[in-house]
């Protein structure tokens, strides 16, 4: 998959040299004003999460060199990109390519000892934790940020305001290929205009949480609708035409905003727009979801990639300017702990949707 373009962001030079004491006595609190959540503006609600580390003066640049190579899940990419570009101020020589072959794909490399770093937009699947271990590839599984998947209709969709997770299945689930076709079908007072439908690819993690959230079965949908492993190609497909509906990360949504419309979601508690506030709380159920790096434990001996993994802690800033939900305090302290002590394993892997990242975090390795 393609990675996200044209951030706009803003991101304070850090020097490599900083150490992770620093990071842990800066993470606390938040430095939004609280707003008013609307499903057009899903980033512009705060929530308790990290705050951002001081600025300090620019020093030389470091003596580190190599290069790391990261790929996997396209939602995450923004993310690794953005975190890349600052780490190259403070050391221009190492070179961090970040590919995007989705989730599943990336794994695939990872497992192999192809790459340094994989990105997850959900937990590794017991498969590939096996692949790893004949490969001899130890993993250290660390959240990096909070993503509402986002439910999206065309601009001139004026009706399908907020949709139940069963509706949503009717849309979606394989028994609705082929009959399912029309949004009056969805709801009678719906009006007779066709469904395009348009939607994440096998190979993503994108995929695999929609399908597990809404059908409850990973991977089961209907054929006939359009998968693609880039999302800029989902939202065209959305905006050509009014009947048009599709799924991604909500930093997709929100670089599309002004052109395309975010579904609320009702999970049986009401409507709920996949806000920040909203998807950091739990309250927007059940298409939260934690977003993941797995580094490679020997890649982590490396000096630069050691480097980079704890300047991703640090450049924190960069999960808000990217469009994502930064991770609750009491989730940081331990998620660097998992770096300084190289720990290796999984407590992600076959967890429940809904269950508190630091919770998740304190559970035994395995």
């Amino acid at each position: 998959m393609m990675s996200k373009k044209n951030i706009n962001r803003s991101v304070a030079t850090f020097v490599a040299g900083v150490t992770l004491a620093a990071t842990l006595a800066s993470c606390s609190g938040s430095d939004t004003k609280p707003s008013t959540p609307s499903a057009t503006n899903p980033a512009a609600t705060t929530t308790t999460a990290a705050k951002e580390p001081a600025k300090e003066p620019a020093k030389a640049p470091s003596n580190l060199s190599g290069n790391i190579t990261i790929d996997g899940s396209s939602t995450v990419a923004p993310i690794s990109k953005a975190v890349a570009e600052d780490f190259a101020k403070s050391n221009p020589g190492v070179k961090v390519p970040v590919g995007t072959s989705g989730t599943g794909g990336g794994f695939k490399k990872f497992c192999s000892g192809d790459t340094d770093i994989s990105n997850a937009s959900r937990p590794i699947k017991s498969k590939e934790a096996e692949d790893c271990k004949k490969a001899g590839v130890e993993f250290i599984e660390l959240p990096v940020a909070i993503d509402g998947l986002t439910v999206v209709v065309n601009k001139e969709n004026t009706w399908a305001k907020c949709l139940t997770t069963a509706e949503l299945k009717t849309i979606w689930s394989p028994e609705s290929e082929g009959k399912i076709t029309n949004w009056n079908q969805v709801r009678p007072d719906f009006p007779s205009e066709p469904l395009a439908l348009f939607g994440a690819g096998a190979d993503s993690g994108t995929f695999d949480y929609f399908t597990e959230a809404i059908n409850k079965k990973e991977k089961v949908i209907r054929k006939d609708y359009q998968p693609s492993e880039d999302d800029n190609i989902i939202v065209k497909g959305v905006q050509g035409g009014k009947g048009g509906m599709g799924f991604f990360g909500v930093a997709y949504f929100e670089e599309n905003a002004k052109t395309l419309n975010a579904v609320e979601v009702d999970g049986g508690k009401g409507c709920v727009a996949p806000t920040a506030e909203n998807i950091n709380s739990g309250k927007y159920t059940p298409l939260s979801r934690p977003l993941f790096i797995y580094v490679n434990k020997k890649s982590l001996a490396r000096p630069e990639v050691k480097a980079f993994v704890e300047y991703y802690f640090k450049d924190i800033k960069v999960v808000k300017e990217v469009g994502y939900v930064p991770l609750p305090t009491d989730a940081l302290p331990k998620i660097i702990e998992r770096v300084t002590s190289a720990k290796a394993g999984t407590t992600f892997m076959g967890a429940e949707a809904g269950v508190p990242i630091a919770e998740l975090l304190a559970k035994d390795l395995k």
